[in-house]
């Protein structure tokens, strides 16, 4: 079970940067988590957007679904350069059915998740949970059965996060604010937030994210590990975890 950091900045992209993208890898089946502005042409780095086998969306907001419509484009127009060109699927939620009709084209198909089933993707089985968040977003608990990933999507602090989180092996984590901001209104989590899930949670590993535009970053790492004694990675494009 591999993941590549495609995408990591929070809101928007930075001049070379993506907004939030994750590509998870297992037996050849790749799928990718959320699919912010920036992020297609970051991806074609590392995969052909045809090599793409499915898209979950965690929620709808721009730096996070930005590069659909220039994915479906792709995805069109190397359907007539290669007649193998699959249709993908697009994994969203139906909270806001308008943006979910969105993921329908002529080579993606719009696919629904709940957050009350188990989703098997390939050889990944996914579960959700509502965060709190402005709208409505979903993270996951990504399993292959040996190893377990856990992604918060967009969330501000909530004690559900910590059974969610329970033992996995690596956290990634939306943290983008300060130790000393207040994060709550926004819908996202501070350094010490995040670290103080990873340690309850008893998480292996924990790698931040959705990273603020401003600051030094090395501040977020030093603050979780304040609360969190494992090992703490800031999030950057072309980051591989494990294998």
């Amino acid at each position: 079970m591999k993941l590549t950091v495609i995408g990591y900045w929070g809101g928007f992209p930075a001049a070379e940067g993506a907004s939030s993208a994750y590509m998870i890898e297992k037996e050849g089946f790749t799928l990718l988590l959320d699919m912010g502005s920036g992020a297609l042409m970051t991806l074609q780095k590392y995969k052909k957007a045809s090599e793409l086998d499915a898209v979950i969306l965690s929620h709808y907001h721009a730096d996070h679904i930005a590069d659909i419509g220039v994915l479906q484009h792709a995805l069109f127009v190397e359907s007539f350069i290669h007649d193998s060109v699959k249709t993908v699927p697009i994994y969203g939620h139906t909270v806001d059915r308008n943006a979910f009709r969105q993921l329908n084209d002529k080579k993606t198909e719009a696919m629904i998740y709940t957050d009350n089933e188990t989703l098997k993707l390939g050889p990944f089985f996914i579960r959700f949970l509502q965060t709190n968040h402005p709208v409505p977003c979903f993270g996951m608990r990504i399993t292959d059965g040996t190893h377990t990933i856990v992604y918060t999507g967009d969330s501000g602090y909530q004690n559900s996060w910590i059974p969610f989180s329970k033992d996995a092996d690596l956290l990634l984590a939306d943290c983008n604010f300060y130790a000393s901001q207040i994060s709550s209104d926004a819908g996202h989590m501070t350094s010490h937030e995040v670290a103080q899930i990873a340690t309850e949670a008893q998480v292996k590993e924990l790698i931040l994210t959705h990273l603020p535009h401003y600051g030094d970053h090395t501040q977020l790492v030093n603050e979780a590990a304040t609360l969190y004694s494992g090992k703490i990675q800031l999030a950057q494009e072309g980051l591989v975890w494990g294998s």
